[in-house]
């Protein structure tokens, strides 16, 4: 169903949650515009999904469901049942099944990747990443591989990360969260708090800033991140972007460089969720550590983000779009350089969790919503 979301302007002050701090880093604007949007529903009863990822050559979508499925969406046809031969996943809080991207040699190896929180021999759950091959009836994936296992076990169902993305030569990044465990995100011999980069077969490449590093772990690509809940490459630049679900406030847009500190727990805007300082942090920044490009004094509570590099609708150019979850919108940011310069947010009146957004083969936006009655939409620029 379409329907035209209007609204006169409307403009909203964010109010610092750290009014007495020192603001180093850009704001976002003050104030925000809510934009209109057309929305078509495309398909609905999607348990809680988490990821999307198109096929080529207009034959739909993969689509994760965060309790353990993989589905495929095609437009005017039911959503399939799950496809076979995806992995256990261990299910509870944020945990479940995650991301999934194809390879980008999809058209020659059709191998579709997924991350996940796998369970152990004792059910215990780690962070996981893997891969299998779409059956030529795209109702199943043959032979799915592990190539990584995050060591040791998990120790909750929070702050997980669990997004990838895939830079010019093919290796991965993958984002793992803080687990709660936030020190461990500075300690290069954890995994927790970092974004990590693999080759496709689960490998270390050999120009990782710590692969010579005995005191740190190979896979490291940054430290210091809270909980990444969005990675893309920027289509402009061909430099990695990330946006990093923040505590109560500090939600960032980073540039995740090689072997760079993003201040996690010791730098943030944030406060805890009970209202007291975060006990480790020093300040909004951290001599020898990065500053994010752009912060939320009150989150909106980050997911997927997808740059819009598209010529269907020429408005939107130079964008990128985020999912808000406590926001209960999309994001749309507008990008200059390495600087966010505008900020409006568009499904605000629809009051729907946003958990994924990618850019359709079409041009036109599709998000997921973050519901037990999930939905995926098509978005276009209001009239």
């Amino acid at each position: 169903m379409s329907y035209s979301f209007r609204a006169a302007a409307l403009f909203i002050f964010s109010t610092s949650l750290l009014a007495e701090n020192a603001f180093a880093a850009p704001k976002s604007p003050v104030p925000f515009a809510i934009a209109r949007a057309e929305v078509t529903e495309m398909a609905k009863g999607l348990d809680h999904p988490w990821s999307l990822a198109f096929l080529p050559q207009s034959q739909g979508a993969l689509i994760t469901e965060r309790s353990g499925q993989l589905r495929l969406w095609q437009p005017d046809q039911a959503l399939s049942a799950p496809l076979k031969g995806v992995p256990r996943v261990w299910v509870s809080g944020q945990a479940g099944l995650w991301d999934v991207r194809l390879s980008p040699d999809f058209a020659n190896n059709r191998r579709v990747y997924l991350s996940f929180a796998q369970p152990g021999e004792k059910g215990e759950p780690h962070a996981a990443l893997g891969y299998g091959t779409l059956s030529a009836d795209k109702q199943s994936l043959t032979d799915f591989k592990v190539i990584f296992v995050q060591q040791p076990a998990l120790e909750s169902g929070i702050n997980l990360g669990g997004r990838m993305a895939f830079d010019a030569q093919g290796n991965i990044f993958l984002s793992v969260g803080d687990n709660n465990q936030r020190l461990n995100a500075q300690h290069l011999n954890q995994l927790q708090g970092k974004i990590l980069r693999l080759t496709p077969e689960g490998g270390i490449p050999q120009d990782n800033p710590f692969a010579g590093d005995k005191n740190a772990k190979p896979e490291i690509w940054t430290y210091g991140n809270r909980n990444p809940q969005g990675l893309a490459v920027n289509p402009w630049s061909g430099a990695l972007w990330e946006t990093e679900h923040g505590p109560r406030g500090g939600d960032e847009v980073n540039l995740p460089k090689a072997g760079k500190n993003y201040g996690w727990p010791l730098a943030t805007f944030g406060i805890n969720y009970s209202g007291q300082p975060i006990p480790e942090a020093k300040g909004t920044t951290l001599a020898g550590a990065e500053d994010p490009i752009y912060y939320w004094a009150i989150s909106p509570a980050l997911s997927g983000m997808a740059f819009y590099n598209a010529q269907k609708f020429p408005q939107w150019k130079n964008s990128l779009f985020a999912g808000a979850l406590a926001g209960k919108s999309l994001i749309r940011l507008t990008v200059d350089g390495e600087k966010i310069t505008h900020e409006e947010r568009l499904l605000s009146d629809r009051n729907e969790r946003i958990r994924e957004v990618q850019v359709g083969p079409d041009g036109f936006v599709y998000v997921l919503t973050d519901e037990s009655d999930g939905k995926l939409l098509k978005v276009s620029p209001g009239q």
